[in-house]
């Protein structure tokens, strides 16, 4: 659209209305100007008639004994050059048969005109109340009904246009995606560049979203059929979402919209959301987790029906576990306190069990992978509430992560 500016630019259809009605209101303005400079200088004139018509005969002698009669007229009776011209121009005897009611009525019907002008270029209500008027009366003036029909239809239906198939996504430590068709396929198998290494591996079908998330808590959606295929590099993730400055992926999940995920930050909190809570048609992104300075999202757990129990392990290897009930189900935001922490304490991992098993992974004093399961009265000290610190673990495994 051409704009008063000059300049074409897309415009929305606020932008396009708002621009009309400035210009409907400086078109007005202009308008309502013009015609005050005309009232004004009838008036004008009509005043200067007034003045000749009451002294009409000594009007007449200056005009006619006079060397410069209209420098004559302005000194004798105090006229303007411009009433002094208009006198000398029409007929003495038609200046004597005007009279003095008709020239008094113009007067009188121009000076109300005067201040209503005046009032409309004073107030902005007047001006606006104006605009409106005009409006509406073109409308009824010029206006007729409705040619395009307009009636209640069925909801439309979006045909899938994308074929529903199994793929394997695959996101490297150094940001580069690609998908492959299948699921089960080896990962060992699959080749990054040099000095990569895998960071996400995820079976999935071509038409769920790939949400990614940020270690500031925000989720940004890449459709799965829009990732390259084959068996190269793929493409850095970064030209498929805007990344926010000062931002890296800290997560990344992929499975249906109406899938519901535990999603929870290092500072404690969480709460239960779905895909669709997550996605965004944009590609910036949107907020999402409310995370505190140096806190990050830890991996998101899917919710089985079979698992009813949150189980949630501090850095220190202090281990709660509580009813899945006492959660909280939310669009975004920050969610409500899982584990109580001591300062300076992170939450280092979530998940979700059975009330009468849990499995810690970890490292042992030589940094081989271990790990314990949790059963019976090993497990009863650590059912709490939500919001409990929890309780240490007998074992003096250095813990890494939760299993069910």
């Amino acid at each position: 659209m051409l704009g008063r500016d000059g300049r074409p630019r897309q415009k929305n259809l606020k932008q396009i209305l708002e621009e009309w009605v400035a210009f409907r209101f400086e078109t007005v303005v202009r308008r309502t100007r013009h015609r005050l400079g005309e009232v004004d200088h009838r008036i004008h004139i009509l005043e200067g008639r007034q003045l000749a018509l009451l002294s009409i005969d000594e009007v007449i002698r200056v005009i006619r004994e006079a060397d410069d009669p209209k420098a004559d007229l302005m000194s004798a009776f105090g006229l303007t050059e411009i009433q002094a011209e208009d006198i000398l121009e029409i007929r003495l005897r038609q200046l004597a048969r005007l009279e003095a009611i008709k020239i008094e009525k113009e007067l009188k019907g121009l000076t109300v005109e005067r201040k209503g002008l005046n009032r409309i270029l004073d107030n902005r209500k007047v001006l606006a109340d104006l605009i409106v008027s005009e409006i509406e009366a073109d409308a009824e003036k010029h206006g007729d009904n409705r040619r395009t029909l307009m009636k209640a239809v069925e909801s439309v239906v979006v045909t899938q246009t994308v074929p529903d198939e199994p793929v394997t996504i695959t996101l490297s430590r150094n940001g580069w995606i690609r998908s492959r068709q299948s699921h089960g396929l080896d990962a060992a198998q699959f080749a990054y560049k040099a000095g990569d290494a895998p960071f996400a591996v995820m079976e999935t079908r071509t038409i769920y979203p790939v949400i990614v998330l940020d270690n500031k808590g925000r989720a940004y959606t890449i459709r799965a059929s829009d990732i390259p295929g084959g068996r190269g590099d793929g493409v850095p993730v970064t030209t498929l979402i805007d990344l926010q400055v000062g931002s890296k992926v800290a997560q990344v999940l992929s499975s249906a919209l109406e899938k519901k995920y535990l999603v929870a930050g290092s500072g404690g909190y969480g709460f239960i959301a779905s895909v669709q809570d997550m996605a965004s048609r944009l590609k910036a992104g949107k907020a999402f987790m409310t995370l505190e300075e140096n806190d990050e999202p830890l991996p998101p757990v899917v919710l089985l029906p079979s698992l009813d129990y949150v189980g949630a392990l501090s850095a220190k290897g202090r281990i709660l576990l509580f009813p899945m009930a006492e959660m909280k189900e939310m669009p975004r935001g920050r969610g409500v306190v899982m584990m109580t922490l001591d300062a300076g304490e992170k939450l280092i991992s979530v998940t979700l069990t059975r009330k009468g098993k849990i499995i810690v992974y970890g490292t042992n004093r030589t940094g081989k992978e271990v790990s314990t399961e949790l059963t019976g009265e090993d497990l009863a000290k650590h059912r709490l509430h939500r919001a409990r610190k929890g309780c240490l673990m007998a074992s003096r495994m250095k813990p890494q992560r939760l299993g069910s």
